[in-house]
């Protein structure tokens, strides 16, 4: 009963995380009881293989023409690219296909979309403008919803009107001539600053700088070399590690050493610095104690062993002295009684045969 009580609420937790990004194929469902969307998300079909589709071209762009040359939504081709990119997120293995295709335990498969659409929002999070774009974009914004430009907005909407009004014209022009200024002034102070180190510098400063460039280069193409894995495509069957993946490393250790830091701040920086314990200068009797006392359980142990093998034997030779086993003359006898009975045999024989 626990078990499936965890399985409703990952099914609720997945299913409102797939709304709130917007999912296109959860829209129009309206769905309420629990096993309903533990059904959708658990179950083999095209439509879950759709919304696996989805959360993946959402933490991975690149999939999407990937995904768009295969007709059919569950073939093996698009089995495995999930497979393989689940695989580079460190989510799966790589030959998991019962997940991916639905046939795993509904436990198993929640939790994988839940932490595929964690690395979602994660993307999502960071594709939101920085600071300085939003504050522009406020300002903007602002300036557009004024009382001077509303009127002007207001007929922006009717397509028969021209645009921009030339408020917003102005507006614009100012903003694009501003931003040429700089560029320039920016440019030039550039050039000024190289025309005069290069004017300073002599002949033979000119030969070392020539050939402090020359280093700088070829060490900057040795680590660009380094790094290529990071420019080759997610999707090619080369790529060994995709930016993808090492956001999501890079993350989890991130976390993982935050996590350490609080765990040592709050529980073990306070034994780490207490001074190692002063050990007595009788440590030598206790080890002979020691080796002392294993001995005795060593000894105690043969013993034991020994007694229970002579226990043994003795019940062994018991049983075959009682057992009646070995047949003569139509019935069963004891093996003393056999033994008897040769023995008279044998000393009739020779008593025949010496007289």
């Amino acid at each position: 009963m626990a078990g499936d009580s965890k399985q409703l609420q990952l099914s609720v937790r997945v299913y409102n995380t797939l709304q709130n990004l917007g999912c296109p194929l959860v829209d129009g469902l309206y769905l309420r009881e629990a096993d309903s969307m533990r059904e959708l998300l658990c179950t083999p079909s095209l439509h879950r293989m759709d919304i696996l589709k989805w959360i993946c071209v959402r933490i991975c762009p690149s999939l999407k023409e990937k995904f768009s040359t295969v007709k059919s939504a569950q073939t093996e081709e698009v089995v495995k690219e999930i497979a393989r990119f689940g695989h580079e997120m460190m989510l799966c293995k790589a030959d998991e296909r019962e997940l991916i295709e639905g046939f795993a335990t509904p436990l198993r498969q929640l939790l994988f979309l839940e932490q595929l659409l964690m690395s979602a929002q994660d993307s999502s999070e960071q594709e939101k403008p920085s600071g300085d774009e939003g504050i522009r974009h406020d300002d903007l914004l602002r300036e557009l919803m004024s009382p001077d430009h509303l009127s002007d907005l207001v007929q922006l909407m009717n397509p028969v009107c021209n645009p921009w009004s030339a408020h917003i014209r102005e507006h614009l022009r100012a903003t694009h001539l501003s931003q040429a200024k700089t560029n320039r002034a920016r440019a030039n102070d550039s050039n000024n600053r190289s025309h005069s180190v290069l004017g300073k510098l002599g002949g033979d400063d000119l030969t070392e700088a020539t050939r402090l460039l020359q280093s700088t280069q070829a060490t900057l193409e040795e680590l660009r070399k380094e790094c290529e894995f990071l420019q080759s495509d997610p999707i090619s069957p080369g790529a060994s590690l995709s930016p993808c993946a090492l956001k999501v490393a890079i993350s989890d250790m991130a976390q993982l050493m935050t996590a350490f830091s609080q765990v040592y701040n709050t529980d073990f920086k306070g034994y780490c610095q207490r001074a190692p314990p002063v050990l007595s200068p009788n440590a030598h009797v206790f080890l002979s104690v020691h080796q002392l006392l294993h001995s005795c359980n060593m000894e105690l142990e043969a013993l034991q062993q020994l007694s229970e093998t002579s226990s043994s034997l003795t019940e062994t030779v018991r049983r075959i002295q009682t057992e009646r086993r070995y047949w003569a003359k139509g019935e069963k006898h004891t093996l003393p009684n056999q033994l008897e009975t040769l023995k008279n045999r044998y000393t009739a024989f020779l008593a025949r045969h010496q007289s």
